[in-house]
């Protein structure tokens, strides 16, 4: 009797848009590379389908997603079950499906971020993150973890950073301020592409010197206008690709219980 083949098990990046990702060129090359049959897709969703489009996913043979801007909030909320990171970060990058039609949410990007940044060398720094959305409350709250000695909020909206800070018990500012580290969680960056003097004034750093470390978690196929900035006043930079790859490994790991080839699925990203 010939025994047919398993069905190819499906993850995929629900965003919107979601055109830009990189997470299937590099989790497609992860599962080649341990001969994993899984796929990766993009699952660009517009926010009023979210909810019935992850329900959804399970019956279609998905194991997991992420899910990047707009919908970290809304992952949290619509999951059965949440990992105690991602309550307490307040969003979820991570979803995985269970055989018994759970959904857990988990959170890669703190823990993501702080193996690219590298978790010693934040510890006692001042700390100024831009952006108040789930990635930025990812890395606020991956700083507090890592010992951080003051970490401030800033947000074009400053009601978006209030609020984002009286959760998370850290400051908001009202304009960037000097510090020793900067993480630019926002779109900026993104679209539409800005030059170097436009970006700045959009962050509100036009009147700053680059810190020591400058982390930028856009990315690009070059440097961002903002890293380029860091670069030239003489500052360590981690870009977004860097930050992409380690949030990346730690969900396969989660999904497939299997270490991560985080070589394989750097060069993925970084080559296409």
């Amino acid at each position: 009797m010939q025994v047919g083949r398993q069905p190819v098990s499906l993850a995929g990046v629900l965003g919107f848009p979601v055109g830009h990702s990189r997470s299937p060129d590099m989790h497609n090359a992860a599962f080649r590379a341990l001969g994993l049959e899984w796929r990766y897709v993009k699952l660009p969703v517009p926010p009023e389908l979210f909810a019935e489009t992850v329900r959804a996913l399970p019956r279609s043979g998905f194991r997991g997603a992420n899910v990047t801007i707009p919908h970290k909030h809304a992952a949290l909320a619509l999951a059965d079950e949440r990992t105690p990171s991602a309550d307490a970060i307040g969003a979820a990058n991570t979803l995985s499906f269970f055989e018994d039609g759970t959904i857990e949410a988990h959170n890669t990007d703190a823990p993501g971020f702080l193996a690219a940044v590298g978790e010693d060398d934040v510890r006692g720094l001042r700390a100024v993150v831009l952006g108040a959305g789930g990635a930025a409350r990812a890395v606020v709250w991956a700083l507090q973890q890592a010992g951080a000695a003051d970490v401030a909020v800033w947000n074009r909206t400053p009601e978006r950073a209030k609020a984002l800070a009286d959760d998370l018990k850290v400051s908001a500012v009202l304009r960037p301020a000097t510090s020793d580290l900067l993480v630019n969680a926002t779109s900026v960056g993104l679209e539409p592409r800005l030059d170097e003097a436009q970006t700045l004034e959009a962050l509100r750093l036009d009147q700053l010197d680059p810190p020591g470390i400058v982390v930028d978690l856009v990315y690009d196929k070059e440097p961002t206008q903002l890293i380029a900035w860091a670069k030239g006043g003489g500052a360590r930079t981690v870009d977004g690709l860097e930050i992409l790859v380690r949030q990346g490994a730690l969900s396969f790991e989660r999904w497939t219980g299997v270490e991560a080839p985080v070589g394989a699925m750097r060069a993925a990203a970084v080559s296409r």
